[in-house]
C-alpha cells in the first residue's frame, strides 16, 4: 500500500442516531450522525413505522383517496 494516501482510520467512532441510540464503529469519520439504525428501523424493531421523505406518503394518500371516491 502506498503511504499517505490512506484517510485515517478511528476503530471507536462514535455514531449517533435520532432516536437517541449511540454506538460504536470503525469508520473514517471520528462522528457520524444517522437518522434510522437498528433500534428504530421498522424491519428490525417489527412496528409499522412511515418514514416521510418530503411527504412523498402524504401525497400518495391523496392520489389514493381520490381513487377511491
Amino acid at each position: 500500500m502506498k503511504k499517505g494516501i490512506h484517510p485515517k482510520y478511528y476503530p471507536n467512532a462514535k455514531v449517533k442516531c435520532a432516536c437517541g441510540n449511540i454506538f460504536t464503529v470503525g469508520s473514517t469519520k471520528e462522528f457520524i450522525e444517522i437518522e434510522i439504525c437498528s433500534k428504530c428501523h421498522p424491519f428490525y424493531t417489527g412496528k409499522e413505522k412511515i418514514i416521510d421523505a418530503l411527504g412523498r406518503v402524504e401525497k400518495f394518500r391523496k392520489r389514493l383517496a381520490k381513487k377511491k371516491k
